[in-house]
């Protein structure tokens, strides 16, 4: 097939998709710089991709999704595994524009294609502010583990499904307490050299020699408030301040820091808060084990690994489901010009107080345009 041919079949698909798309606003947004223009944010493929999509950002008080309404079959009986997506780095060789200003899409040139998101489209972040910090670690210090969410839904991939393991591999010192000291990840070995890659869309926080154990480290903040560290690296490929996506090229496994040969060091954190990361990914397939994970506050002991939790990964799911309808059933309205709270309230069959509580204000808070205040 020729590169004509195939930019007349991306064309199709874009007015196919982009007019349902172009009512979904890009999850976050901030602009990533001149030399980085776009972010390469979705999967890709012949299908058509849900137009629902969830966004979970949360906070140490609540959780807050997207004005999207979220379907109530948006977490099915079962968990759906999702493949790894395309990396960005793989013979491009076009990128077109779609309805949605926030969208774009990147031709590869064996016929396949993927949604990519431009990060100059829109100027709101939270998640990539709060407990923001490029020179620290941890800039958590302050949280207290009582002070997270008994329960959190987070939403692993939207439905563009952008995803890439970070490393496919044999484990070979998994999550949990060892030689009297809490190993808070996992280790791949692997040679030296080898590609490690995001696993989901995000900024980096932290890429720099840690001149701790981890050596060279990258800390990468996620669209879904999650946080990856990557260490040992032998060579770091991005900066603080980057943004990146799912399969992108992050750095170079290695052996830097307190190591005993060329492996990746991987953890999952959640507000500094660490959990085992087999939980999300099938590191021997590379598979993400669901697109929806409900992440639970016994999971940040150390003793607490996936392959001990049988009879709680069913629970979870059932848990999954449920907490998707009470999702199903909230409402979100986005702050426009000359609105007031009391406006609201009536335009939705609510009180003042009711929003209020609904979002952590008071009836006096400046209403900032473009905010989105849960309504129900």
């Amino acid at each position: 097939m020729s590169v004509k041919r195939i930019v007349i079949v991306a064309i199709v698909a874009t007015i196919s998709v982009g007019a349902a798309l172009a009512q979904s606003p890009a999850e976050v947004a901030v602009s990533g710089g001149e030399q980085n223009p776009t972010t390469v944010a979705a999967s890709g493929d012949a299908s058509t991709p849900k137009t629902e999509t969830m966004t979970v950002t949360a906070t140490t008080e609540s959780a807050t999704t997207s004005s999207n309404v979220i379907k109530t079959n948006a977490l099915p009986a079962k968990p759906v595994q999702v493949a790894p997506v395309r990396k960005i780095e793989e013979m491009v060789i076009d990128t077109l524009p779609t309805v949605n200003d926030a969208l774009k899409i990147v031709l590869y040139n064996d016929n396949t294609w993927r949604y990519v998101r431009d990060r100059s489209v829109r100027q709101d972040s939270t998640v990539f502010e709060k407990y923001w910090s490029t020179t620290a670690i941890s800039p958590y210090r302050e949280l207290t583990l009582d002070s997270l969410p008994i329960s959190v839904v987070i939403p692993l991939v939207d439905s563009l499904k952008s995803y890439h393991y970070p490393y496919q591999g044999r484990i070979i010192s998994r999550y949990g307490p060892r030689r009297g000291r809490n190993h808070n990840g996992v280790d791949i070995p692997l040679k030296e050299g080898a590609p490690i890659y995001a696993t989901f869309d995000g900024r980096v926080r932290y890429a720099q020699n840690s001149r701790s154990g981890y050596g060279n480290l990258v800390i990468i903040r996620h669209d879904n408030g999650l946080e990856t560290y990557m260490g040992h690296l032998s060579k770091i490929n991005v900066k603080a301040g980057d943004w990146v996506t799912a399969g992108q090229v992050v750095g170079e496994g290695g052996s830097t820091g307190r190591s005993t040969g060329p492996h990746l060091h991987f953890e999952t954190r959640y507000y500094g808060q660490s959990f085992d990361p087999e939980r999300l990914i099938d590191f021997n397939t590379g598979m993400l084990r669901r697109e929806t994970f409900l992440l639970k506050r016994k999971f940040f002991d150390i003793y607490s690994r996936y392959d001990q939790n049988f009879e709680d990964e069913i629970a979870n799911e059932e848990d999954d489901r449920r907490e998707a309808a009470e999702l199903a059933a909230r409402r979100y309205y986005t702050v426009r010009s000359g609105d007031t709270l009391s406006g609201i309230a009536v335009k939705y069959g609510t009180t003042v107080t009711r929003i209020c509580q609904l979002n952590g204000i008071n009836r006096n808070s400046v209403l900032r345009i473009g905010r989105k205040l849960r309504v129900r």
